[in-house]
């Protein structure tokens, strides 16, 4: 064996201080969880979670707290409404001087492809952690099937339930990206690692169709196409992934358990 495998084999074996930001939030909880379950010791960082209540967009002496003795940051935190790059450097610099080993960011399948304003802000904090001088490693993703049940609820609101036409998705289940973030986060820096897809590309009008199906609810479809260069992104499967179908779930085992719990 390589001195490299003894080296990696041995990261993962040993436990870690770790420090998932975000980690009140959908994917960061469960990572936290795994993290935990796997003997880790785990800090979890949110604006509200104490006692670790850091705004990353602000930073601050609570930032410099929550990394003293920190191994590996698993930076999980963003938000749609902006600061994510502010936010990302703010950790970036108090990762630095806490000396933590490893980064580990959560990015999204297509943000090198699609001109989505969320997208490029990703891509944007992916360069940020890359340039940081830290041990990281970027994982991408597509959208959990919890997203896409979430935009097929607030189209389901009309009587005529509108659809994205000529656009694909490729939801994937957020507990087993939960499993690969504490995979990596075990081990030492990776770089960019291999994206993670859901199992099945599926159009807009068909996972409609399921969540209709699903829900009890009957509605007309209408099927919308808009205009730009993003939608145009979009249609062409930018932020797909079908070479790396690697997720198990299926967007029925998710409507399927959505109606157990």
């Amino acid at each position: 064996m390589s001195t490299e495998n003894v080296s990696q084999n041995v990261s993962r074996n040993v436990p870690h201080t770790i420090l998932v930001t975000g980690g009140t939030g959908t994917l960061g909880r469960i990572v936290t969880e795994r993290l935990r379950t796997a003997g880790h010791q785990v800090r979890v960082l949110s604006r509200h979670s104490r006692p670790f209540a850091v705004d990353l967009r602000e930073g601050g002496p609570g930032l410099d707290a929550a990394l003293d003795g920190v191994d590996t940051v698993v930076h999980c935190a963003s938000s749609p409404r902006g600061g994510d790059e502010d936010a990302a450097r703010n950790l970036v610099a108090a990762a630095g001087r806490a000396g933590v080993r490893h980064l580990v960011y959560i990015s999204i399948v297509g943000v090198d492809r699609v001109p989505f304003p969320y997208y490029r802000t990703k891509f944007a904090v992916e360069r940020i952690v890359e340039q940081s001088g830290l041990g990281w490693t970027v994982l991408r993703t597509t959208q959990f099937h919890d997203l896409v049940h979430q935009v097929l609820a607030a189209l389901a609101k009309s009587p005529v339930m509108p659809y994205f036409s000529g656009i694909s998705d490729q939801p994937i289940e957020v507990a087993e990206v939960a499993d690969r973030l504490a995979e990596l986060a075990a081990g030492p820096p990776a770089g960019l690692v291999p994206e993670m897809g859901g199992p099945e590309v599926r159009t807009f009008a068909d996972l409609a169709r399921a969540y209709l199906a699903a829900s009890g609810r009957r509605r007309a479809l209408l099927p919308v196409r808009l205009p730009g260069k993003t939608y145009r992104a979009f249609a062409a499967g930018g932020h797909l992934t079908p070479e790396r179908a690697v997720g198990k779930g299926t967007f029925e085992d998710f409507l399927a358990a959505r109606r157990k719990a």
